[in-house]
C-alpha cells in the first residue's frame, strides 16, 4: 500500500447552522488521481480547504504525513499546490510574472521554477503566451496559467477545484491529459468534479460525496460493480438514492 500523505479522521465542518461535512473519515495515498464526487454544495470545496489548511475542522483533525510521522496540516503547506476556482491572477503581471512570484514565495530558485513551468507549458500549448500580460485572458488561458502556479514548486501533491469548470472542449482535454500524466508519473492529484463522465476518465479512484458525507471510495470498476450498475452515472445515482427517497417523501407531505 503507497504511502498516506493526507489524513482526515472523524471531521466535521459545520458553518453557523449549515453543516457541510458531517463525520468524515478519509486517507489520501502517494501517487493517485483521486476524485471528489458530488453536486453542487456535497462538500467537495469544503474538504478541499480543510486540506490545505485554509479552513480548521469544527471537530476531528486533517493531518499531514511527512516521512510518516504525522504533522499539522499547515506544515504540508510547502508539499502542497492549489487550483481554487477563482484563479486570483495580477492582471498587470504577465503569466510567467504570477507563476514567479508564487514560486519565489516557496522559495524556488527562478530557473528551476521555468524550467519545471516551461515543461507543463508545453503540454499545454500554452509556451508561447508566458510572458503575455494576464489582463484580458480567456477563462482557459487564466485557467493554465493556475494550474502552472501550482506546479511549479514541485508539490508532493496538488488539490484541484472544478478545474474544467467553464472551459472549452480544447482548453478542458489538455487539463485532463496533464493531471493524468501527473498520476502516470507517480504524482498525487485531489480532483474536485461534479462530472462524472470526467472522474471516470482522469481518476484511479473516485470518492463520492452528498450532503456532507462520504457515500461510497473506491476504483470507477469497483463502485459500479458494487452497485450491479451498468455505469457510473447509475452506481452515483444508486448510492444517493436514500436521500432522494427522504426528500419526495417530504416534498409529499
Amino acid at each position: 500500500m503507497p504511502e498516506v500523505l493526507l489524513k482526515v479522521s472523524e471531521v466535521t465542518k459545520s458553518f453557523s447552522e449549515v453543516t457541510a461535512l458531517s463525520t468524515v473519515s478519509v486517507d489520501f495515498h502517494a501517487g493517485e488521481v483521486v476524485g471528489l464526487v458530488g453536486g453542487n454544495g456535497a462538500g467537495k470545496t469544503t474538504l478541499l480547504r480543510l486540506l490545505c489548511g485554509l479552513y480548521q475542522p469544527t471537530t476531528g483533525s486533517v493531518q499531514g504525513l511527512v516521512d510518516s510521522e504525522a504533522v499539522d496540516i499547515h506544515q504540508m503547506r510547502e508539499h502542497v499546490g492549489v487550483v481554487p476556482e477563482a484563479t486570483g491572477l495580477y492582471a498587470r503581471l504577465t503569466a510567467w510574472e504570477n507563476i514567479r512570484y508564487h514560486s519565489r514565495l516557496n522559495g524556488i530558485d527562478d530557473d528551476m521554477s521555468w524550467t519545471r513551468t516551461e515543461r507543463f507549458a508545453k503540454l499545454l500549448n500554452f509556451d508561447q503566451d508566458l510572458h503575455r500580460s494576464t489582463r484580458g485572458f480567456s477563462r482557459g488561458m487564466r485557467q493554465k496559467t493556475a494550474l502552472l502556479r501550482a506546479l511549479s514548486h514541485g508539490p508532493k501533491i496538488l488539490l484541484l477545484d472544478e478545474p474544467t469548470g467553464g472551459l472549452d472542449v480544447t482548453s478542458a482535454r489538455m487539463v485532463r491529459k496533464l493531471v493524468r500524466k501527473l498520476g502516470d508519473e507517480g504524482g498525487t492529484v485531489i480532483y474536485s468534479t461534479h462530472n462524472l463522465a470526467e472522474a471516470e476518465q482522469v481518476c484511479d479512484r473516485i470518492i463520492i460525496i452528498h450532503n456532507g458525507t462520504i457515500r461510497a471510495d473506491g476504483k470507477p470498476s469497483e463502485l459500479i460493480s458494487d452497485t450491479d450498475c451498468e455505469n457510473l452515472e447509475e452506481a452515483y445515482v444508486a448510492l444517493s438514492e436514500d436521500d432522494a427517497r427522504t426528500e419526495t417523501t417530504e416534498d409529499e407531505g
